[in-house]
């Protein structure tokens, strides 16, 4: 069993940085692979960014690679998002996800945080 706690999120300006954390409980932290999703109002949750049980292999949705940067320390029991040049389009709330697979399908995880809201301001 996993339990996941996201911070981090806020209000920010068009073009503005936030970092998101996403802190497991439970010792098999290490075993999963972990992935960041948003849900904006009114549509699907969709991928963002998935890093692998080493942290060596990450995987990003084209509307966010260049500007967001997921990564994970296994010591800590935390995986974070970087989120830079930050567009009003990212407004949504972020989940972190555990599963034993890096996927870009929701589905694939077995635990979710509570999630945390981004709003990017014009």
């Amino acid at each position: 069993q996993v339990q996941l706690v996201e911070t981090g999120g806020g209000l920010v300006q068009a073009g503005g940085s936030l970092r998101l954390s996403c802190a497991a409980s439970g010792r098999t932290f290490p075993n999963y692979a972990m992935g960041w999703f948003r849900q904006a109002p009114g549509k699907e949750r969709e991928f963002v960014a998935a890093v692998n049980w080493s942290g060596r292999s990450t995987r990003y949705a084209d509307s966010v690679k260049g500007r967001f940067t997921i990564s994970r320390d296994n010591a800590k029991n935390t995986v974070s998002l970087q989120m830079n040049s930050l567009k009003p389009e990212d407004t949504a709330v972020y989940y972190c996800a555990a599963g034993p697979l890096m996927a870009t399908l929701a589905t694939s995880y077995d635990y979710w945080g509570q999630g945390t809201q981004v709003t990017v301001s014009s």
